[in-house]
């Protein structure tokens, strides 16, 4: 078995090289081992083996490796299990955020576009801009009529309007992603109104931030690692938020933050939440994995 992701990725890139072979969870087990970390219940270990891929688990050895590929050994396993908890506590309460601004971003989105082209203005390609690929774009919209083809929202509108969805239906059917397609190819008039009167931010903020919260609301959805991670995009802030180069995770939470359309619930539930969680593995984690500053609470705040 891989033993870490660099590994695997030499492994891919050298076709001399055997694939390992499968390994125990005893065996497994014994890798631990024998990267120096020490393990007081092996019975407990092999549990959370049988729960968890090693291969996802070894991710998470990473922080604790030396510059010569050497791991520390005084590092307690159950320490490393931890860490993996807080993870998937925080994908959790991340998840339920991007939910609510993901919802809110359908609902504002469809109401412009319905308000301003009609309930099927969106099939028509003269409400885009240059960069709009028409065909690609009602491909993706089949797709989702497609995807949910069984529901009945979908099958009364096939049989009483000939499969025609206002907007305001189709987007229940849209992924964070196509949200994001949707805004990037409005006419930049519709982009400007958007941003200024949702956010007060400029259309190339908003671009960014749609991004980066899709590529996170991924990460999350699909149980990937958040700690020791750096993403792909660095969000587009406003002068006075600059996040420094910050590719950690606290310059998405900061998106989230800008994007999340109520205040006193963000405030007094999210950041409450997120604080609670911190402060009970605070032992275990290292914040400088996830990119928070020591003031991170405050930045934070609405």
């Amino acid at each position: 078995m891989v033993d870490t992701i660099e590994e695997k990725l030499e492994d891919v890139g050298n076709d001399n090289q055997l694939i390992k072979s499968p390994k125990t969870f005893d065996e497994q087990m014994k890798i631990i081992k024998e990267k120096g970390f020490i393990i007081d219940d092996e019975e407990s270990c092999i549990e959370f083996l049988k729960q968890a891929n090693y291969y996802r688990v070894a991710a998470y050895f990473l922080p604790f490796r030396k510059r010569d590929g050497k791991y520390f050994s005084d590092i307690n396993f159950q320490r490393i299990k931890r860490i993996y908890e807080f993870d998937s506590r925080l994908r959790g309460v991340l998840f339920n955020c991007i939910e609510k601004i993901e919802l809110y971003l359908r609902t504002q989105l469809a109401y412009y576009s319905g308000h301003n082209y009609g309930a099927l203005g969106y099939m028509n390609a003269d409400i885009y801009n240059e960069k709009h690929n028409d065909e690609k774009f009602k491909n993706l919209i089949q797709v989702c009529i497609e995807e949910n083809k069984r529901t009945l929202v979908v099958k009364h509108h096939n049989e009483k309007y000939n499969g025609k969805f206002p907007i305001w239906v189709i987007v229940e059917f849209f992924s964070m992603g196509m949200l994001s397609y949707f805004y990037a190819d409005m006419l930049s008039v519709d982009q400007k109104h958007i941003a200024k009167a949702l956010y007060e931010t400029s259309v190339s903020c908003l671009k960014s931030w749609l991004r980066c919260i899709t590529e996170l609301r991924n990460r999350c959805a699909h149980y990937s690692r958040l700690y020791y991670w750096s993403f792909p995009a660095l969000p587009k802030m406003p002068k006075e938020m600059e996040v420094s180069g910050n590719r950690k995770l606290f310059s998405q939470i900061l998106v989230l933050k800008l994007l999340y359309p109520d205040k006193d619930e963000w405030n007094n539930s999210f950041l409450v939440e997120l604080n609670s969680i911190v402060e009970e593995y605070e032992h275990d984690i290292s914040l400088k994995h996830i990119g928070f500053p020591q003031d991170w609470y405050v930045q934070l705040v609405k």
